[in-house]
């Protein structure tokens, strides 16, 4: 059979639709109490006191928490490194106040209507202090101590004498870039229901992976990890605020044990602005040399991110300065603004998303200022070999996506740059598109029942992207079997342990562990069968060998068993939690997008007319859930560009807006019909025993870029501030 790459519809796509899907914001249980959060309304500062007596007279009201009411985190959660934990600083843990927004009490009751009834007329007096904006603090050098996120990736990297080759380069382009905070909004608000039941703690929750509630949960309370159990089947959307354990998950379940009674939270859209993370503005530096022929020279690439005052978060955007062209010289920086807002964090296609934006418009600078076209400067600079390490990449076939991307689009016949239609001038644009190979250690349980059947079992979180199509997919490849015919059991941390559903890592990682494990269901089946377990063949759900073939119910039987299971695993080398790559071959996802807008420059207004991407991505796994996440990415894209921003209020500390009215993000009338998706034939052996690579991240990396190129070849408008909205675009 060859069921891999088919365009297999969502198993789970009718119970979503239907409603029939239990998401955590759906859960309840029998004597439950609703709890509300009463956020802090300065930045910075402390609480002196909190008033409480007009919610207890509330009907319906039973407790009003403080700071002073909530145990102390346990001395174990300072194991436990950030991330998984989101962030150091734990709120209702004293009176101290990092950022507005903050939960300073929380009101439990009977109903959702009473909590909110109470958290409304709850009064706080606050010591208010100095604040600093975050994007005006000053530019500071990351603290080791004051978190994790900076170990992720080098803070600097030097190769060669960048500064030196850009000066003498005979063509130079440079600019400043920003943009501004975003927050993901996944459709599904952050939501958890807590219950202890003695010692032990049970979650249902809305997260990216489980194991690591299950760590962190379990240390801040000092108990075994064995006496946690997170629960979360579905997840609806994340976007990285659901990936680590933010404080509302702690604190929930504090609740829970302080008043013995099961505690359910639901974060409103507003909360999650002061909650849970977003991706921080940035600010980007990008300085390029080249020779008359284009052949890059030097490339520096230096980055300045916001951060909290209580951990230092850094966004990498200097990745593709460091991974998408051939140089000898490159330099690339990192540091921070600190200031008084929770903490950023992950944010879908982070590092490469922002930073392509920056590098992928000063490489459109560049080819204009050589006067040659910007799709031949990228072939001129083309790299098979990673620049970083020097070492060939696992596989690469952006060469390739390029000239099926450049025919799809009619690249090289596109309109020239300004070319009117009604009132609307046309503009193409260009640009690279690339994502960092995330790889987790994994494991999955697989059994073949006797009435033909299997059925997967992972703790891995379907967060709306579809692993539970994709793993039945491969399951039943190795087995012989149709996908209709293998369930997949997920969302349990009493499952085997799955690596989480971020980093674009879930088909690579869990998906391997899936195949593992029915390779060894289909190596049992064959010894039962008396025939060599290397040599046999699976179709159609019979076993076949030399001529003869017997069906997987007639094998099972006769031999009087209900069912064949094995674990299977997907392990690193040196039994790392993760990595980026196989040790000898760096791993990437690469590709390319070509847009078409319309500018209309008497109202500044831009529309996106079509786009196409096509990506080098190794194996598909499903064809149609793939070029949902590609469509997906470069919708994400296009908000990025056009239409998403977080604004800091500096004279009161807050996000001017926290909901969907006043922060526009994508719907459909924004998006044309017209967006070509395909991928080129690629086995990335390399990768992992699926040769498949990550895709979930890589569709929403060069968009903005494209955007602002093609708006420049529309009108002549170099923007170079994201959004790219009407103000900067109105004619003068």
């Amino acid at each position: 059979m060859n069921n891999l790459g088919e365009a297999i519809p969502r198993h789970d796509g009718p119970i979503k639709v239907t409603g029939a899907a239990l998401y955590a914001g759906d859960r309840n249980l029998p004597t439950q109490l609703y709890a509300v959060f009463v956020s802090a309304t300065i930045p910075a500062g402390r609480v002196v006191s909190i008033d409480a007596t007009a919610a207890l007279a509330r009907v319906g009201v039973v407790r009003v928490l403080k700071a002073s009411d909530m145990p102390r985190v346990h001395r174990k959660l300072d194991e436990i490194s950030v991330p998984p934990l989101a962030t150091r600083f734990i709120p209702m843990q004293s009176d101290e106040i990092a950022y507005e927004g903050q939960p300073v009490a929380m009101v439990l009751a009977e109903s959702l209507q009473a909590a909110e009834a109470g958290a409304a007329v709850v009064r706080v007096r606050y010591e208010r202090r100095p604040f600093i904006v975050p994007d005006n603090a000053p530019a500071a050098d990351v603290a080791p101590e004051k978190g994790h996120y900076s170990k992720a990736n080098a803070l600097e990297f030097h190769k060669g004498d960048a500064a030196g080759a850009i000066a003498a380069a005979a063509f130079r382009v440079g600019g400043e870039y920003t943009q501004p905070s975003r927050h993901g909004n996944p459709m599904e608000p952050c939501a958890i229901l807590a219950v202890w039941e003695g010692q032990k703690l049970t979650v249902y929750d809305a997260v990216q992976h489980l194991p690591a509630v299950q760590n962190t949960l379990a240390a801040a309370f000092g108990i075994d990890n064995a006496h946690v159990r997170v629960i979360a089947p579905h997840t609806g959307g994340g976007f990285g605020t659901k990936a680590f354990v933010w404080p509302h998950e702690i604190l929930v379940s504090m609740a829970a044990r302080v008043v013995g009674r099961p505690v359910k939270m639901a974060l409103t859209r507003q909360q999650q602005y002061g909650m849970v993370g977003y991706q921080p503005q940035m600010t980007q530096d990008v300085q390029l040399g080249s020779d008359s022929q284009g052949k890059l020279l030097g490339i520096s690439h230096q980055v300045v991110n916001v951060t909290g005052m209580t951990d230092d978060y850094v966004e990498f955007g200097t990745v593709p300065a460091r991974s998408f062209y051939a140089c000898e010289n490159i330099s690339a920086t990192h540091r921070i603004r600190r200031g008084h807002v929770v903490l950023p964090t992950f944010m879908r296609s982070p590092w490469d998303g922002p930073g392509s934006w920056a590098l992928g418009s000063a490489m459109d600078e560049l080819a204009r200022s050589l006067n040659i076209d910007p799709l031949d400067l990228r072939l001129t600079n083309y790299t098979e070999s990673d620049p970083e390490s020097g070492k060939p990449w696992s596989s690469k076939k952006l060469r390739e996506a390029y000239d099926e991307g450049a025919r799809r689009f009619r690249w090289r016949e596109r309109p020239k740059g300004g070319t009117l239609d009604g009132h609307w001038r046309i503009g193409c644009g260009v640009a690279d598109c690339g994502q960092g190979q995330a790889r987790f250690h994994s494991t999955a349980k697989v059994r073949l029942r006797a009435d033909g059947t299997a059925q997967l079992e992972s703790s891995f979180c379907d967060i709306g992207t579809g692993p539970a199509t994709a793993f039945p997919q491969i399951a039943a490849e190795v087995l012989g079997l149709d996908p209709s015919q293998v369930t997949a059991l997920s969302g349990d941390t009493n499952l085997p342990y799955a690596g989480p559903t971020y980093g674009s890592a879930t088909t690579i990682s869990t998906g391997a562990a899936v195949q593992r494990a029915a390779q060894d269901v289909r190596s049992k089946l064959a010894r039962l069968a008396g025939w060599p377990a290397d040599q046999v063949s699976l179709k159609g759900g019979r076993i076949a060998y030399a001529g003869t073939s017997r069906t997987i119910q007639d094998v099972l039987g006769e031999a009087g068993v209900a069912e064949l299971a094995s674990d299977g695993a997907f392990d690193l080398p040196g039994n790392a939690p993760v990595d980026m790559g196989s040790p000898g071959f760096p791993t990437r996802s690469f590709g390319v997008v070509f847009v078409e807008v319309g500018v209309d420059p008497e109202l500044g207004l831009l529309r996106l007319r079509r786009a196409t991407g096509v990506y080098s991505v190794g194996r598909i796994i499903n064809s149609m859930t793939s070029r949902s996440q590609m469509i997906g990415g470069i919708v994400w894209g296009w908000g990025m560009a056009a239409m998403e921003g977080s604004h800091y209020e500096p004279t009161l500390g807050r996000w001017l807006a926290k909901d969907l009215a006043g922060v526009p993000i994508p719907v459909n009338a924004d998006i044309p019909p017209d967006i070509d998706v395909a991928f080129v034939d690629e086995f990335d052996a390399n990768s992992g025993p699926l040769g498949a690579k990550g895709i979930g991240e890589l569709g929403a990396t060069g968009v903005a870029a494209a955007i602002a190129n093609a708006v420049f070849d529309a009108i002549g408008v170099r923007v170079r501030d994201l959004p790219i909205t009407p103000d900067k675009l109105v004619k003068t």
